[in-house]
Formats: C-alpha cells, sequence, structure tokens
C-alpha cells in the first residue's frame, strides 16, 4: 500500500501565499500524526506520565490553546480571562481522544481561516507577544505557532509511545 506524503509534498495550496502556506501543512501534519499516533490509547494512557514526561493530552490540549493565544498577538490582542484560564488548566486530565482531537481541529480550524485571509504585505509588520509585550512580526509569529506545533506533536508521539510501552500495550507497530 502507497504511503501518502507528507502535507507540504502534496502539492501548493490554490490560493494560499507560499510563505503562510507551511503553516498550514504544519497544521496538517499534525492532525495526521496525532490521530495516528494516539490511535487505541485508552484514556489512562492519553493522560499518563512515564518518568515525569508531560502527557500526550497535555500536549495535544497544549497545542491547541497556545495556537488560540498565538493567534490572539497575531491579531494584535492581548489575551483574554478565559485564553488565561485555558493556559493554566492544560494539563488537567480527563478529556477523551476524540475531545483533544476535536480542540486540536477547532484551534487549527479557526487559525487557518486567519491565515488564509493574510494579505502578504502584512508579514512584515510588528507584534507584541506576551506581558512584556516582546516585539516581533506576523512571519516570525507564523513561523513559531508552526515550529511550535511540531516540537509538541513529537513530544506528544514519545509520550504515547512510553505510555504503551510502560503499559505493556504497544501492539500498535507505531
Amino acid at each position: 500500500m502507497d504511503q501518502i506524503p507528507e502535507p507540504w509534498l502534496r502539492g501548493p495550496l490554490p490560493g494560499v501565499n507560499t510563505l503562510t502556506a507551511p503553516i498550514l501543512f504544519a497544521f496538517q501534519h499534525a492532525r495526521e500524526d496525532l490521530a495516528k499516533h494516539t490511535e487505541g490509547l485508552t484514556p489512562e494512557q492519553i493522560w499518563s506520565t512515564p518518568f515525569g514526561f508531560g502527557s500526550t493530552g497535555f500536549h495535544i490540549r497544549h497545542i491547541a490553546r497556545s495556537t488560540d493565544r498565538l493567534f490572539a498577538y497575531l491579531a494584535g490582542r492581548q489575551l483574554t480571562a478565559e485564553q488565561l484560564e485555558g493556559l493554566a488548566t492544560e494539563q488537567h486530565p480527563g478529556a477523551s481522544r476524540e475531545q483533544l482531537l476535536a480542540e486540536l481541529d477547532s484551534a487549527f480550524a479557526h487559525a487557518e481561516r486567519v491565515v488564509r485571509t493574510l494579505d502578504s504585505a502584512s508579514l512584515e509588520q510588528v507584534r507584541q507577544v506576551g506581558r512584556k509585550r516582546l516585539p516581533t512580526t506576523v512571519i516570525g509569529l507564523l513561523t513559531h505557532i508552526a515550529e511550535h506545533t511540531q516540537h509538541h506533536v513529537g513530544q506528544a508521539i514519545s509520550a504515547a509511545k512510553l505510555a504503551r510501552a510502560v503499559s505493556g500495550n504497544d501492539s500498535t507497530g507505531n
């Protein structure tokens, strides 16, 4: 069976600026990798913290919520009380795999709509991040969001593999 190539190797995205397309590729790659590597995990495995590593559930939730927070900065806004509360509860277990992946998909869908409407002339515009209002640019934020997403995808996959190995349920071959 032929394996589908990674999103960035599937060709250009119609109507999407080539400078902003990589973030959309990163989101699609994250969706696919997380769905694949979390399939069959029990709720206990999703929220386990083997050897002190962050749980798979935490990493998925963190990707979703940090994407939302970083897109607030992209829009030139500071974080809301709801976003700050979400930050404080990212490690709280309980959500199922399906709920976590739905939260991720919702955050990505919103972000994708924003990216698809960005004017390429805005990519060099200055944005401020965090309470200290540290300077960056629109393209800098987009690049960071893509990097940050992939960083936590790797951690989520590692946590999933560790959780399977520790519980003795590594029948997936992933």
